[in-house]
């Protein structure tokens, strides 16, 4: 039994151990394969990895409030407890001789209301899943072509990927202050003129059974947030589900984003001359 846990979706703790930008070698996959043409696939996966840096890059100039519901869940999967929270977030991205490092801070705005007879789960840092297609993770996946779905009257390319067995993942359970690597496979939805990435659904590719962990499912949804004086869009998540089971819990939390707003940090240096 799991008893109270964390599931820590949080990069720093594997970019800690050396993981340097743009230092690996290239895996096998849809986008290392010499003997076949650059398909549309290809291409939109190559404009979804330049997304990624680029997204990393403009998240730590905006906060936005975060809504968090924590609940269990019944056997007709339907939440028997919650609780709500609410929060200023923030995501920094800070790069140290070479590596990245996340850095994900909250402010308490609303603290929910805790029933101390319950279990509930901590999920932090599912908007840094884009990790995934980061340059600095491209020999822990393999990718593949899986078709296109239309979302929202917009036609997305659908590319699945999958664990290299043996390689670092970006996702990690804790569990009484040890971490323990989660192997994950799942589909991305990529719009292939951008290469933005409007949905990510991950599941853990084998159940850790020997930590009591049967099943974890992450769904994470991004859209174009756009802000005036200066008109720039960037790309945000929006909301996250995830999923997590043991053989006697099984737990929902629900993370949504909204009132981006963006910041920008100016600094003026004058001269004062020395008077008399």
């Amino acid at each position: 039994m799991l008893g109270r846990f964390f599931a820590v979706f949080l990069a720093v703790l594997l970019f800690w151990c050396g993981a340097s930008l743009g230092q690996t070698p290239l895996a096998p996959s849809l986008l290392h394969a010499p003997e076949i043409p650059v398909t549309p696939e290809i291409a939109a996966f190559l404009r979804a990895r330049q997304s990624v840096e680029k997204f990393f890059e403009q998240s730590s100039n905006v906060v936005c409030t975060e809504n968090v519901t924590q609940a269990m869940v019944g056997k007709n999967g339907k939440a028997n407890y919650r609780e709500e929270s609410v929060f200023d977030y923030q995501l920094q991205a800070k790069t140290d001789s070479g590596s990245l490092k996340l850095v994900e801070t909250r402010d308490t705005r609303k603290a929910a209301f805790r029933d101390s007879a319950r279990t509930l789960l901590i999920t932090n840092n599912f908007t840094s899943m884009l990790l995934i297609i980061h340059p600095a993770y491209e020999t822990s996946y393999t990718f593949e072509p899986a078709g296109e779905e239309t979302l929202d009257g917009v036609i997305f390319l659908k590319i699945n990927f999958k664990p290299v067995p043996g390689a670092s993942s970006p996702a990690a359970l804790q569990l009484r202050g040890q971490n323990y690597p989660l192997p994950l496979s799942g589909t991305i939805w990529v719009e292939p003129q951008t290469g933005a990435v409007a949905k990510l659904v991950a599941s853990m590719d084998s159940s850790l059974s020997d930590l009591g962990l049967q099943a974890m499912r992450s769904e994470i949804h991004y859209a174009t947030v756009r802000f005036h004086d200066p008109d720039e869009s960037y790309w945000m998540p929006v909301s996250a589900i995830i999923d997590v089971e043991t053989p006697r819990q099984h737990w929902r939390n629900i993370h949504r984003f909204t009132g981006y707003k963006r910041f920008r940090a100016t600094i003026k240096v004058e001269d004062l001359e020395a008077k008399p």
